[in-house]
C-alpha cells in the first residue's frame, strides 16, 4: 500500500510496508511519514522535505517534474584513493564560497538548492560543506600531512555520500551512470586586425549594452555575415578583441574561455560574458546554432557568475561545469571512473555552467586543462571515460 501526504510546499509518497520503523510527523491537518534515512537527513538540516522537484530552464520556466528518490541514494564511497590538488581545488572552494557571501543579494540562482532540496539539503548546508573542506585543506597544508580529503574513509565518515543516479528525459536507458565531457581552454592563433586567415572576430560589448540591448536582436549567423564590420549595418557598435579562423572561433564558443596568441610573445585570455539571448538547441550543430556570445578580456580561467566581473576564477582538473539552476552551484562531486589507478576517484566542485546544462541532470563538463590542440586534449584526457558514476557530498 502507498501512503501519501500532500501540502502546498510538500508530498511524500511512501512506498515501504508499515512493519518497516517510520516516524509519523503532524503537519497542518496531515501525517507525513518518513523511513530512517529521511530522519536523518531532517536531523541534519532544517530543510522540508520534499519528494518532487520540478526543473526548470535558463529563464526560470518549468520544463519537467520527477521525484527524488529516482535520483538519488545514499552509499559509502569505494576504497580508492581520491584524486586531487590540494592547491586547486583549495583556490575553487574559496573562491566559490566567497561569490556566495559577496553576490547571494544579486544572484538569486544561486539562492536554489534545487533538486536536492529532495534530500534534505539547504544553502547553508552548502555552504558548511565547502568550509568545512576548506578548514581540512588548510590544517592538513599547514601541518604538512596527507590531504584527509583524499580518504575515502574520512569522506564517508564526514559526509554524507549520496550516489546520483541520471534523470535523461530523452534517454530513459541512461538510469546508473552520468555522462561525463571534457572541456579545455584551448591556445589559439589570432591576430588584432582581421586578415585573410584569421577572419571571425570575438567581440566586446560597450558598457551601454546594460541597457541597449541591440545586440538582442542578431543571430550568430547575422554577426557573421559582417554586420559590425566597417560598412556593416551595426558597424562600430562593439569592439573586435581578436580575430580568430573560424574554426577556433567555434572552439572559443564551445569552451567558453580561450587563450589566443597574438604572435611576439603577446596573448590573452578572453571568457564569454553575454549572449544574445537565444537559447542553445540541443542537437542542433554547434555551427547551426543561433546563440552568440560575446567575450571579454580576463586574467584567469572562469567559471559561473551573473556578471563578467564576477565570475568565479576556476582551476583544472577540480572543476566541474553543471546545471547551476538544478543541480546547484558549489556542489561537491565524486566520480568513481572505474579504471583502477591514481584517479579513480575524481573529486571536483560544480563552479561553472554552460548554455547545454539547464535543464540537465544527466551531466557534467569536467574542466580538463588547457591544451595546444584537440589531438592533445583527446590523449591527456582519457582517464575520464564517458559514463561514471557520480556521488554528491555533504557536510554531516
Amino acid at each position: 500500500m502507498d501512503y501519501f501526504y500532500s501540502s502546498s510546499n510538500l508530498s511524500i509518497v511512501v512506498r515501504k510496508p508499515l512493519k518497516l520503523a517510520a516516524l509519523a510527523l503532524m503537519a497542518g491537518s496531515g501525517a507525513m511519514l518518513f523511513w530512517p534515512k529521511q530522519i536523518a537527513a531532517i536531523a541534519n538540516s532544517s530543510a522540508k522535505l520534499i519528494a518532487r522537484y520540478t526543473a526548470v530552464d535558463e529563464f526560470s520556466k518549468p520544463k519537467f517534474a520527477l521525484e527524488g528518490e529516482a535520483l538519488f541514494r545514499e552509499q559509502s564511497l569505494p576504497a580508492a584513493s581520491i584524486s586531487l590538488s590540494e592547491q586547486k581545488l583549495l583556490k575553487v572552494l574559496v573562491n566559490t564560497r566567497a561569490y556566495f557571501r559577496k553576490f547571494a543579494a544579486e544572484d538569486p540562482v544561486i539562492n536554489r538548492v534545487g533538486v536536492l532540496e529532495t534530500q534534505g539539503v539547504t544553502i547553508p548546508k552548502v555552504l558548511e560543506t565547502l568550509d568545512f573542506m576548506v578548514q581540512v585543506l588548510k590544517e592538513d597544508m599547514a601541518a604538512g600531512r596527507p590531504a584527509r580529503l583524499r580518504d575515502p574513509q574520512f569522506i564517508n565518515q564526514n559526509f554524507r555520500v549520496i550516489r546520483w543516479s541520471p534523470y535523461n528525459p530523452r534517454d530513459r536507458q541512461q538510469t546508473e551512470k552520468l555522462r561525463v565531457t571534457k572541456y579545455a581552454v584551448f591556445i589559439q592563433a589570432g591576430s588584432r586586425q582581421k586578415t585573410a586567415t584569421f577572419n571571425t572576430a570575438l567581440y566586446a560589448l560597450p558598457e551601454s549594452a546594460t541597457t541597449d540591448l541591440f545586440y538582442k536582436q542578431y543571430t550568430k549567423q547575422d554577426v557573421l555575415t559582417g554586420i559590425y564590420e566597417p560598412g556593416g549595418k551595426a558597424a562600430g557598435k562593439v569592439q573586435p578583441l581578436a580575430y580568430l579562423t573560424r574554426a577556433a572561433f567555434e572552439e572559443a564558443l564551445m569552451q567558453g574561455t580561450v587563450l589566443v596568441r597574438f604572435g611576439g610573445g603577446s596573448s590573452a585570455y578572453f571568457n564569454v560574458d553575454r549572449n544574445n539571448g537565444i537559447a542553445y538547441v540541443r542537437g542542433l550543430e554547434p555551427r547551426d546554432q543561433k546563440r552568440y556570445w560575446y567575450f571579454r578580456p580576463v586574467k584567469a580561467i572562469k567559471g559561473y557568475g551573473n556578471k563578467i566581473q564576477n565570475k568565479i576564477d576556476i582551476e583544472p582538473s577540480v572543476t566541474f561545469a553543471g546545471d547551476v539552476f538544478n543541480l546547484g552551484l558549489g556542489k561537491i562531486v565524486v566520480l568513481d571512473t572505474g579504471i583502477a589507478g591514481q584517479k579513480r576517484l575524481i573529486l571536483g566542485v560544480v563552479a561553472d555552467t554552460g548554455g547545454a546544462f539547464i535543464p540537465n541532470l544527466y551531466q557534467l563538463d569536467y574542466l580538463a586543462g588547457l591544451f595546444p590542440n584537440r589531438q592533445t586534449f583527446s590523449q591527456q584526457t582519457g582517464y575520464v571515460p564517458d559514463f561514471v558514476k557520480a556521488y554528491i557530498l555533504v557536510k554531516k
